[in-house]
């Protein structure tokens, strides 16, 4: 499925160099996307071909509308590091930055 970013440009996550899965945590009773902190709601992070960083949002909803948006380079190593995916190269001087 392609998608229209608010830009104007159209997006093909089959065309992404890289693509992250969100980690899951069990809550008790549910298993809940650690980038969304919900059951229903999820996240994968993508680095496109022209080396931009956007998160797909989908979710079980129904009637929900899956979507994209462009983050920023920090964005897109805070959300690594909170679904404890190594850093690519490109973002590893960030993560002196942004972890604590």
């Amino acid at each position: 499925m392609k998608y229209r970013m608010e830009d104007g440009t159209i997006i093909n996550p089959e065309k992404a160099v890289l693509m992250w899965d969100e980690d899951t945590y069990f809550d008790g009773r549910n298993t809940c996307s650690k980038a969304t902190g919900s059951q229903w709601t999820h996240e994968r992070l993508y680095k496109s071909r022209k080396g931009r960083y956007y998160i797909l949002h989908w979710s079980q909803w129904q009637g929900s509308r899956d979507h994209c948006e462009w983050v920023s380079e920090h964005e897109a190593t805070r959300w690594l590091l909170a679904n404890e995916h190594n850093l690519p190269p490109d973002l590893a001087h960030l993560a002196e930055e942004i972890e604590e």
